[in-house]
């Protein structure tokens, strides 16, 4: 959590690792497993009221999230605390989870369900035993989890930055927090903006909405742009006038050639960033067996 004149990070620096932890979302719950959180949680579903019971309202936020993430037999046992960080939970054997909230947050309390988001998330992971390695790359697993099944948004909107002070949940840069939404809005037709409180974060969404639209204008899909397919067409040709370049990477690009005949173009999906491979001969369809987006494609 960022404190009062801090500088909060811009950008997307963790992008890789982002288009890795949605990756690993559908490898380790599968498509249909992914697509039973195609509602996310309300805002309605967080909200305090000015007079309801500070703890009462706390639990009741936390077994909306229990039941949003579908974990009926887990308990969330929350407290308060002074702390630097915004909250920590306790990975036990359950069925009770032991979760520690920032003492500021019981004047802030609109943030509540946003620190929430974030600790349950650590609680579903854990009992799916899905983790990265380093608590780096695992705390971004948790924040883009959070994000893409739908109690994210939360922690965007809990972003908000001006002359004098500034705030923000989790690891994720806002824009990628934003990146995340709009993966999960292209993939599910929901849109979260309408949600957000926080100009900055709807500014942070548009921004990654923006990069997220880039990752479905990329070649070999049909949709990129003439520059890219201009660029695509170079390399092409260059790989099947020496075939022994044909296993360079072109990250810029984002695909790569392999094979000779056929040669094959391999290419990260645009919904799940799992490869997927093609055979280099014109328009196609191709389908990825991770998150069964089809995919339009010229090669």
């Amino acid at each position: 959590m960022a404190v009062p004149g801090s500088d909060i990070e811009h950008g997307f620096p963790h992008l890789e690792t982002v288009r890795g932890a949605i990756t690993a979302l559908y490898k380790r719950l599968s498509y249909d497993t992914v697509h039973t959180f195609g509602l996310s949680m309300l805002p309605v579903d967080v909200a305090f009221d000015d007079d309801e019971d500070l703890h009462l309202g706390v639990q009741r936020v936390a077994r909306a999230m229990v039941q949003h993430l579908r974990l009926p037999d887990a308990r969330m046992i929350v407290s308060f605390r002074e702390m630097q960080h915004a909250a920590n939970v306790e990975l036990a054997a359950g069925p009770e989870y032991f979760i520690e909230l920032n003492d500021r947050f019981r004047n802030h309390r609109r943030d509540i369900g946003a620190a929430l988001a974030h600790e349950v998330m650590h609680v579903y992971l854990h009992r799916l035993d899905l983790s990265f390695p380093g608590t780096r790359d695992n705390e971004i697993l948790t924040d883009t989890a959070a994000a893409y099944l739908g109690a994210g948004w939360l922690l965007l909107d809990a972003y908000r930055e001006d002359s004098l002070s500034s705030q923000k949940l989790g690891y994720l840069t806002p824009e990628e927090y934003g990146y995340v939404l709009a993966k999960r809005a292209l993939a599910f037709d929901e849109d979260p903006a309408p949600w957000f409180t926080s100009p900055q974060a709807y500014e942070a969404y548009e921004k990654g909405l923006a990069r997220a639209r880039r990752d479905e204008q990329r070649p070999p899909l049909a949709a990129a742009g003439r520059l890219a397919r201009h660029r695509y067409t170079r390399d092409r040709r260059h790989v099947e006038a020496d075939p022994a370049t044909a296993a360079s990477a072109l990250p810029n690009g984002g695909y790569v050639f392999e094979g000779r005949a056929p040669l094959r173009v391999v290419f990260p999906c645009p919904t799940c960033h799992q490869r997927i491979r093609v055979p280099v001969q014109g328009r196609l369809r191709a389908r990825c067996g991770l998150c069964r987006t089809v995919l339009d494609c010229d090669t």
